[in-house]
């Protein structure tokens, strides 16, 4: 019944529109990549751009890998709407650098988040917890326990050497390795739902970080020489560095941005901030509600934040949402 009735609720605030502005849009293609974060983001923008700008938007199914490769060889989809730098990699840089493409800017804000965390209410409790140095003054407070990444993850060569940098077991935290992704997600929320101290390595935007108020200490100042440098295995002498916000940002190709420059500028202010992802990714589960009607909630539910995205006549066709 919930799904039926998100279902109305769409094709309700649809209906007026859906035709109005075909002509002058035409096709585009956008990427529908297989996390959820992307997928939310893309439900909210065809949205926007089928009944604010009246055109027909076909999502195709991509990761990041494949979606740089169809750009490359065949100047498909038109819009990459969450596009982490860090796993693009050189091939988003190639891309750039030829021209085939345009960044029109960060569609998460600050971007990716990574860090160690406590739960808000420990931090609260004991301030002194805010720091690396706290935390490791204290190890009964936050248990004597660090949860680490999944063995083969990228966090974990960076956490391994933050943890021999920061001589972590030196103090009396033990080192937890967890198996996988599932049981570290679940350590936390079992902590967190007992109020029982729990401290380790997250990341966002994610659903558990939406559903719990969780606090990132300071490990100090970023530098990046250090932190690449952590992510070697091998690092003979790691040294303490803060994780930085990943970049993730929105491109299109450059004959998009040509052909539809009202569509590019309204791509280039598409921006969630990163807390806010991760809180819709928390009601997304809560509610098990598919991609579309989390972008149906966020439409409905927060007006103040997209309606500054839009131009007057996409304003306009887009009324009823913004009453």
């Amino acid at each position: 019944m919930k799904h039926i009735i998100f279902g109305a609720a769409l094709a309700a605030l649809a209906a007026p529109t859906a035709a109005l502005a075909q002509e002058q849009c035409g096709e585009v293609t956008i990427t529908q990549m297989n996390w959820d974060s992307a997928a939310i983001v893309t439900a909210v923008s065809k949205f926007l751009m089928e009944q604010g700008y009246g055109c027909d938007v076909t999502a195709v199914p991509s990761d990041t890998t494949p979606s740089m490769a169809s750009l490359a060889e065949n100047n498909e989809p038109d819009i990459v709407t969450e596009l982490w730098v860090n796993s693009a990699g050189e091939a988003y840089t190639k891309l750039e650098a030829e021209g085939k493409i345009e960044t029109l800017g960060s569609v998460l804000d600050p971007g990716g988040v990574e860090g160690w965390w406590l739960p808000t209410y420990l931090v609260e409790a004991h301030p002194e917890l805010a720091t690396i140095e706290g935390v490791m003054a204290n190890p009964e407070l936050v248990g004597g326990m660090f949860n680490n990444c999944p063995d083969g993850w990228g966090c974990r060569l960076v956490n391994d050497n933050l943890i021999r940098a920061f001589n972590l077991e030196d103090s009396g935290i033990e080192v937890f390795n967890h198996g996988s992704g599932e049981t570290l997600a679940t350590s936390m929320a079992a902590a967190y739902q007992n109020e029982e101290p729990w401290f380790g390595y997250y990341w966002g935007p994610t659903t558990p970080l939406g559903m719990f108020d969780m606090t990132s200490i300071d490990l100090g100042d970023y530098d990046e020489e250090v932190h690449q440098a952590n992510q070697n295995a091998d690092a003979p002498d790691p040294k303490p560095s803060a994780f930085p916000a990943a970049p993730v940002l929105t491109v299109v190709t450059k004959d998009f941005m040509e052909s539809h420059p009202d569509i590019a500028e309204l791509m280039s202010n598409v921006t969630f901030k990163t807390d806010t992802m991760s809180q819709l990714l928390a009601w997304k589960e809560d509610n098990n509600a598919s991609n579309e009607e989390a972008a149906v909630y966020f439409l409905k539910n927060n007006p103040d934040e997209w309606s500054g995205w839009i131009n007057d006549a996409a304003t306009e066709n887009l009324s009823a949402l913004l009453q």
